[in-house]
């Protein structure tokens, strides 16, 4: 039988505790236990980037990620990133550049957009690319997501 403890982290800003047993992932404590389901199941596989979060301001794979393994830490979900006014700066420039078809993968490559440009306010179309290399779309093919990047990034 599994072991359960209460773990305790940051969540978009807030302290919580839940229970959780030693071998559940992270994702899963997310969308099924938090109901935080911006963070979304691609292939569990941490290939796609769906599940992207940051943990301590650095984009991880939800999928990967043993729950455990963020006690004292500060996790931002996409709903982190929402703010309560409406979409943030990043979002809107996805909007504005259609960079969005069936928006799955969305919520991945706004995470770790938003990883970047917190490190690199204007990062160049190389930057973007790697920084957004563990994301895969299968509807956009890129070009529309990089623009936006760089557009949320311009000065």
């Amino acid at each position: 039988m599994a072991e359960r403890r209460e773990l305790s982290f940051r969540l978009n800003g807030h302290p919580r505790t839940v229970p959780c047993a030693d071998e559940r992932l992270l994702l899963d404590l997310l969308r099924e236990d938090l109901e935080m389901t911006g963070t979304k199941r691609g292939c569990d596989l941490g290939t796609c980037g769906c599940c992207a979060v940051l943990i301590d301001g650095r984009p991880s794979l939800s999928c990967l990620t043993l729950a455990r393994r963020i006690e004292g830490r500060e996790i931002t979900t996409i709903e982190g990133l929402t703010p309560p006014s409406g979409l943030s700066p990043l979002q809107k420039a996805f909007v504005a550049a259609g960079a969005t078809q069936c928006g799955f993968c969305t919520p991945g490559f706004i995470v770790a957009a938003s990883a970047l440009l917190a490190a690199t306010p204007h990062p160049t179309r190389e930057q973007v690319v790697a920084a957004l290399g563990g994301n895969l779309c299968r509807c956009t093919g890129y070009t529309k997501i990089i623009e936006a990047v760089q557009a949320a990034g311009s000065p």
